[in-house]
């Protein structure tokens, strides 16, 4: 995979609190295990970096088939490939674009630092105005979802619904168990087996070895990359019910990083037009240990938006059995 942006690269870039790959090696590591992932996932039929005030983002489209596209934003220190479980089945209903968050590890290219978290959804809205995608289905896991919120509060006339797979800092607020897997994400010479562990810990138990090829990805991120983020806001109760998309919220009922019953009450509580359901038996890796159930949820929501004449409704559904 050719690229024609340059990746930041070194020390120069802490200054001005840019994203960046600790060193050439560094960068040289994380690209190795990019593209091993990336190589599990369908081909991938168009490409773009798309310029944006903040930097160059990365974006991916899957699939050629018409009608409103979903829009994938991946979870902290992931990109693309974290969509590995999903993205087979997806593509053969819609067309399916995925995007390299800007400031995390991946191929977007940060330029501009971020003074705030509504800087976040600014590039995000300009992202869609790049691509010229007027309407779309957003779909964010984890730190994704709450990028997805945000995005759908800028602009709502863009978005079609929201599904939101697990979203952090949301619903309920990050937990200490969040806070000790973030060290290991920035903590220097953190050892490297700990780094497995914590992975294998915040997805309750799956598969973070070396053979994995998005776990040694994600690994390789939070070992080489270094990041300036904002810490994410958590909205209040009227940005929550601001929201005027209908929302899907697949809430992960063994999730570490919030309180998975208080963030659903309060979803339910809140969201004008939601759909709640607490999956009992879900990690915080909700989308690739379930793909098949989570696509169909997904797609199901996306469908009935589509072809309804009148708003999705206000249901609060109960927990999923």
């Amino acid at each position: 995979m050719n690229d024609l942006v340059e990746p930041n690269i070194g020390a120069a870039f802490r200054g001005p609190r840019l994203g960046h790959f600790r060193d050439a090696p560094a960068f040289a590591r994380f690209r190795n295990a990019y593209d091993k992932a990336m190589a599990d996932l369908p081909e991938p039929d168009q490409t773009w970096d798309v310029e944006t005030r903040f930097g160059t983002v990365r974006v991916y489209r899957f699939g050629t088939g018409d009608g409103v596209p979903l829009l994938l934003l991946p979870g902290r220190t992931a990109s693309t490939p974290m969509w590995e479980s999903n993205l087979a089945g997806l593509i053969t209903q819609r067309p399916v674009y995925t995007v390299d968050l800007l400031g995390e590890p991946g191929l977007s290219v940060q330029t501009r630092a971020f003074a705030s978290s509504a800087d976040q959804a600014s590039w995000l809205a300009e992202l869609l105005d790049g691509l010229g995608l007027d309407r779309v289905h957003l779909v964010g896991v984890s730190i994704g979802g709450w990028s997805a919120f945000h995005l759908a509060l800028r602009v709502p006339e863009k978005i079609a619904s929201v599904s939101l797979l697990d979203p952090a800092s949301l619903f309920g607020r990050i937990t200490w168990k969040v806070v000790v897997v973030s060290l290991g994400s920035v903590v220097p010479f953190f050892p490297e087996s700990w780094r497995r562990w914590l992975l294998s810990w915040i997805s309750a138990g799956a598969d973070a070895s070396d053979d994995e090829p998005v776990a040694n990805l994600i690994s390789a991120g939070m070992r080489d990359f270094t990041a300036f983020l904002p810490p994410p806001t958590y909205p209040t109760d009227e940005q929550v019910a601001g929201v005027g998309a209908p929302v899907l919220a697949l809430i992960a009922g063994r999730s570490i990083i919030h309180n998975p019953r208080k963030a659903a009450a309060r979803a339910r509580r809140l969201l004008p037009r939601g759909v709640v359901e607490l999956w009992p038996d879900a990690s915080h890796a909700i989308n690739g240990e379930f793909p098949e159930r989570v696509n169909s949820r997904i797609l199901a929501f996306a469908d009935e938006i589509d072809s309804a004449d009148r708003p999705y409704g206000t249901g609060r559904a109960g927990d999923a059995q």
